[in-house]
């Protein structure tokens, strides 16, 4: 950590394993959860872990119906009023924390969310995570990825550090 104060380091990990996460979508990082959606209710709580949408499914009297993601500004657009109503057909990410439906559940509905999951970083971890033990190099030139443009490095080293990220991690997708 030659110059680089252990938060900062830490900090550094875990841009480096975010990275990883937002550029690869990595099969075994995926989770499935149901909940309900209440009529009128156009919104949908994305779980703490949440990281990426892989699908959505309203059930629909025992017959799933896959959601098409979309813009928020088309849901708007679409359907402007809750009291426009129907099976949602689409999604989108609202923010962070929330999925908007359009259009808005004529019913009380059953629905699974299929998602990327952030999981516990390496920093937390008492014991070793899938990309420390799967993907020990592209976490390792993400990390000096991360580290090397935190020291303001040459820009040459940077972009070796770029490019053999994006090579390790492409061995594996």
């Amino acid at each position: 950590a030659n110059g680089i104060p252990t938060a900062d380091m830490n900090t550094i990990i875990r841009q480096a394993e975010q990275r990883i996460y937002y550029d690869v979508q990595i099969p075994v990082l995926k989770k499935n959860v149901t909940g309900s959606l209440e009529s009128g209710n156009r919104y949908l709580t994305t779980p703490t872990d949440y990281l990426a949408t892989y699908s959505i499914a309203v059930n629909n009297n025992g017959n799933y119906e896959y959601l098409l993601p979309k813009d928020v500004a088309f849901m708007r657009e679409a359907y402007p009023s809750t009291s426009t109503t129907g099976v949602p057909h689409y999604y989108a990410l609202f923010d962070n924390d929330t999925i908007i439906l359009g259009p808005p559940p004529n019913a009380n509905y059953q629905v699974e969310l299929h998602y990327f999951y952030e999981p516990q970083s390496i920093v937390d971890a008492t014991s070793g995570t899938w990309l420390s033990e799967n993907a020990e190099n592209a976490l390792l030139y993400g990390c000096l990825f991360e580290a090397y443009t935190y020291l303001k490095g040459e820009q040459d080293l940077i972009s070796l550090y770029a490019g053999r990220y994006k090579g390790a991690y492409r061995d594996w997708e």
